[in-house]
């Protein structure tokens, strides 16, 4: 009891003084969170007063205002630690390789020690520190959020109204055999929880074809949750509202509608609501990551639905101007980025469109941000560069182009990956389907080198500028 007080009475200080920062690093599935934020901690902790020309756009290390960064004990002992250590040994590698994929919650420290250079404090006290809390989870949990307003026939609907196209096909041995329950009998617990594995198993196929709205999100990422009870439940997408209607009226407290009913309930209050209660209220600034480059290689439907996940995620966070109060009793977020991922996967050329076709993605929720009066930037960033730009010769004329080492066989390729739309793909677009985006593996990382990246330096002055005046 005495240390949770302490923790809050912590907090407080620090949020009155503005010496705490919660930053949140969401997204979907692989959008690059895990090595954003390896990358986020490599470039600061690389900080020094001699010489910092690997962030040239970051005015706390252009101008030498930041004395020292160094790593902290988080203040909160449950959550798991990030494992920086591990991520930067796979880049350190031979060869190198990417980092691990988020599986669960975990949390980083930074103390940016620096040079108060404005304001009142600037009078009183010579020097200050800035703690930066960094949160990681992951995506797959993140679009569980939207289950906080609906109930379970509302849920269920809701998934029947996206199930067409390749979802359709995907979900059909499932549906077959969901077809063949007797709702109303009394539930057998082998049968619900070979069902769940049939669903989980339609997820991830569903993934497999470059989907990104899964829900329930723990299905394929459980975490400590795998084999409980609380994840073998299912939509019932197959039902019309006369059954569902007739259902509720008919089917007694032991019957498969009412067991199904009553897990769905119990992930909604217990494991969302918890996840939401625990994490995300507190956060002071926001990065929301998303691949927008992968989803053109798969298909509209793909696409589509990455921009579906996207705009239900962005509803479930708080957004307001900060002030003092705010700071103490009711934190909001006052800063939101909107990062396309991946971007040294194009050419130099193609990066304003990428930028273009983030800003079509998540419109209608960066309208609702602006409305709020938060501060509010799009950009495109590679946070751990994996390729070079270079020039290619041919009949005469140069062309750019990307050269690296490609994922699939290692092998060194140069290729010029295509034009990317600067808004949302029409039927042209995915009908000539002449964009080619390659995975490539990561550049050798130099012994004492930061990470190679771009534009991780505009990236931290958007998120932590005005901190360190």
């Amino acid at each position: 009891m005495f240390n949770s007080l302490r923790k809050e009475i912590n907090q407080m200080v620090n949020r009155s003084l503005d010496r705490s920062l919660r930053i949140a690093v969401t997204g979907l599935s692989r959008s690059g969170k895990t090595a954003f934020i390896t990358s986020l901690i490599n470039q600061l902790l690389h900080i020094d007063q001699r010489e910092n020309n690997h962030l040239p756009l970051f005015e706390g290390a252009r101008n030498l205002s930041i004395i020292a960064v160094k790593r902290m004990p988080q203040a909160d002992l449950s959550i798991p630690r990030f494992d920086y250590e591990a991520n930067l040994g796979d880049l350190s590698a031979q060869p190198p390789r990417w980092p691990q994929s988020t599986r669960g919650v975990s949390e980083t420290r930074l103390a940016i020690r620096y040079q108060r250079n404005n304001g009142l404090f600037s009078y009183i006290k010579e020097k200050g520190t800035l703690y930066l809390d960094i949160f990681d989870y992951p995506g797959e949990w993140l679009l569980d959020l939207p289950l906080l307003e609906m109930d379970y026939q509302q849920w269920s609907q809701d998934l029947h109204h996206l199930s067409v196209g390749i979802r359709a096909e995907l979900a059909q041995a499932w549906l077959a055999k969901l077809s063949k329950i007797d709702l109303k009998a009394e539930a057998n617990e082998d049968i619900l929880a070979q069902l769940a594995k049939e669903y989980t198993a339609y997820l991830r196929a569903c993934k497999q074809q470059g989907m990104h709205f899964i829900q329930p999100g723990r299905f394929v990422l459980p975490g400590e949750l795998e084999g409980a009870p609380a994840l073998q439940f299912f939509p019932l997408i197959h039902l019309a509202p006369q059954q569902w209607k007739k259902l509720k009226a008919e089917a007694g407290a032991k019957s498969y509608f009412a067991v199904l009913n009553q897990r769905y309930s119990y992930y909604r209050h217990k494991i969302v609501k918890g996840f939401y209660q625990n994490y995300f209220v507190n956060f002071d600034r926001q990065v929301i990551l998303a691949d927008c480059l992968t989803p053109l290689n798969h298909s509209a439907q793909a696409f589509l639905d990455m921009q579906e996940g996207l705009r239900r995620l962005f509803k479930n966070f708080h957004y307001g101007k900060r002030h003092l109060l705010n700071r103490l009793f009711s934190p909001r977020i006052d800063r939101l980025l909107f990062i396309a991922s991946k971007a040294d996967h194009i050419t130099s050329d193609q990066l304003p469109n990428l930028i273009s076709l983030m800003r079509q993605l998540v419109q209608e929720g960066g309208r609702h941000a602006a409305f709020e009066g938060i501060k509010t930037e799009y950009g495109a960033i590679a946070a751990i560069r994996a390729t070079r730009q270079v020039l290619v010769s041919e009949q005469g004329m140069q062309f750019k182009a990307i050269q690296g080492a490609r994922s699939g066989d290692r092998q060194q390729i140069t290729l010029y990956p295509g034009t990317v739309p600067n808004k949302l793909p029409d039927s042209d677009f995915w009908r000539e389907n002449k964009f080619e985006f390659e995975q490539f593996e990561p550049q050798p990382l130099l012994p004492g080198e930061p990470i190679p990246h771009l534009r991780m330096d505009a990236v931290l002055q958007f998120l932590l500028g005005d901190k360190l005046n």
